[in-house]
């Protein structure tokens, strides 16, 4: 296997990995996402659809290498919102405080019973945490260091 088909390889498993333990979290174990966990999410989505594109292209080894680097990018995206949502749940720093909920319709009493009953979810509260570190922690750190080894494996292909 070549350099450059490992760092096609990683770079579908690692952020389909990823988006699938955020997915399986909220799910599986009822961890509601905050907006800065969504917002982790989307470079994932984008890295799996261009490293799905570059495995596409693995007859062209430059435009499979582009979209490779490409997909590494966007998991270091995942990774550098990671740190800082990481850095605002242990409050190191503060976070974005524009309210976020969606558009409400109907009567005043439906609305108040939306209101009711919506969670509230916090991005500066980490609801779970494995050896003190939280889930945008551990995305920050698989996502920065996976990040880093695709680029570094693609850059080693000639």
């Amino acid at each position: 296997m070549t350099t450059l088909s490992r760092a096609r390889l990683l770079a579908v498993m690692v952020p389909t990995l990823l988006l699938g333990g955020a997915l399986v979290s909220q799910y599986g174990f009822g961890l509601v996402p905050c907006e800065m966990c969504l917002w982790q999410r989307w470079p994932h989505l984008a890295a799996i659809l261009l490293a799905l594109a570059a495995i596409t292209l693995r007859g062209h080894p430059p435009r499979s290498r582009s979209l490779t680097m490409l997909a590494a990018v966007a998991i270091l995206l995942s990774g550098a919102i990671g740190v800082f949502h990481a850095g605002v749940e242990y409050h190191w720093w503060q976070g974005l405080t524009r309210c976020a909920t969606p558009a409400m319709a109907g009567s005043a009493h439906d609305m108040m019973a939306q209101i009711m009953t919506a969670p509230l979810v916090r991005c500066d509260q980490a609801q779970w945490r494995l050896w003190g570190v939280s889930l945008a922690g551990w995305n920050a750190i698989l996502s920065l260091g996976f990040g880093g080894v695709i680029l570094w494996l693609t850059a080693k292909h000639p």
